[in-house]
């Protein structure tokens, strides 16, 4: 019997590392590719448990699914930053320096 790949585990791998990347993109993107890796990653888990003596690059497939893992929680709180900081400031005040740095100083203020 000879040993295969995972199917998934290359692609795992490169969305995790993909989602840590972006995660200063707002947050959105970084979030969705780490959850399709995560998605990925547990296809390819049910896989491997079926079967472990079958496929070769099992290490491949965990190390993905911690980056996965680790680009969601970075993602899901760039997000929540960002939201925040658009709640006390306003879109407009991140579009525009000048506004941006008076509304600095009114918040400095009170």
């Amino acid at each position: 019997m000879e040993n295969q790949k995972l199917p998934n585990a290359t692609a795992v791998l490169v969305l995790g590392i993909l989602s840590i990347l972006t995660c200063c993109c707002y947050g959105v993107v970084g979030l969705a590719l780490g959850i399709i890796g995560l998605v990925l990653a547990s296809k390819d888990m049910k896989l491997y448990r079926e079967t472990p003596e079958k496929f070769i690059n099992f290490q491949n497939l965990n190390v993905g699914k911690i980056l996965s893992i680790i680009g969601v929680v970075l993602n899901a709180l760039s997000l929540i930053y960002f939201i925040v900081i658009i709640s006390m400031i306003g879109l407009g005040a991140l579009q525009d320096p000048a506004l941006l740095q008076e509304k600095i100083r009114q918040m400095q203020g009170l």
